[in-house]
């Protein structure tokens, strides 16, 4: 039985440590990621301010798969 993930305005972000790619070059080209509780949030490195999406461990570990096996490289 999955639980409902809480909205993403619900929560408090300040918290949170942020981290980004090393491939992104510096540059705020990027999205960043960060715990919390037992979700990842995910926010434009451009845009802080903005509301983050919200995933799940497995949700993130699937796109980070598909990543690595190259299922987006036409999107690059």
């Amino acid at each position: 039985m999955s639980t409902a993930k809480p909205h993403p305005d619900e929560l408090d972000y300040s918290a949170v440590t942020w981290e980004k790619s090393p491939f992104s070059g510096g540059n705020d080209n990027c999205v960043e990621l960060g715990v919390i509780g037992d979700l990842i949030a995910l926010r434009d490195s451009k845009r802080p301010e903005q509301t983050p999406h919200l995933y799940t461990r497995g949700e993130i570990a699937a796109l980070i798969a598909g990543a690595k096996a190259g299922a987006f490289d036409h999107l690059g």
